[in-house]
């Protein structure tokens, strides 16, 4: 390490200390703590139980809808509502964030159990006929000579008149 290099992580360190010191005087602390674990901590294995009776909830609420109406939402929004808020809670409830992939992973599970065949069919494409597209083709083509047509005679019309 060159005497360049030396002053610098000096300096670094000297700003590092001011910054850790002044924060200590700000806090009143001795040291800067981070948040008890249980703040922070995700109870995975408990939030997969908690969101297991969000889904047994919506699969009873599910049981109720016909399942014709599984790929019409305005048949079981409110059931999925429920699910959702159900997850979101159960999630905070145990100190997990929302959404996190345990969560999703779940919900895409519940999608694939009720929702797999709710896929639309991919719209075919057809021509018009031919005479619907012989009119559009020609209605541009002779607005556009009418418009040159239109300009022209203006155009000579003021020639006239100056």
């Amino acid at each position: 390490m060159d005497l360049r290099e030396s002053a610098v992580l000096k300096l670094f360190m000297v700003v590092f200390v001011a910054n850790v010191s002044m924060m200590r005087d700000l806090t009143g602390a001795d040291s800067v703590t981070a948040p008890p674990p249980h703040r922070w901590m995700c109870n995975e294995s408990r939030l997969q139980w908690e969101v297991e009776v969000c889904g047994d909830d919506f699969k009873r609420n599910m049981d109720h809808v016909d399942p014709k109406f599984w790929c019409n939402l305005t048949h079981f929004i409110s059931e999925y509502n429920l699910f959702s808020l159900c997850t979101e809670t159960k999630s905070k409830g145990v100190e997990c964030y929302w959404p996190n992939p345990l969560v999703e992973s779940y919900i895409i599970r519940i999608h694939k159990t009720f929702f797999s065949n709710c896929t639309n069919k991919p719209m075919e494409l057809v021509d018009p006929p031919d005479e619907t597209l012989t009119l559009l083709i020609l209605i541009p083509v002779f607005l556009t000579l009418a418009m040159i047509a239109v300009v022209v005679w203006c155009s000579k019309r003021s020639d006239l008149l100056a």
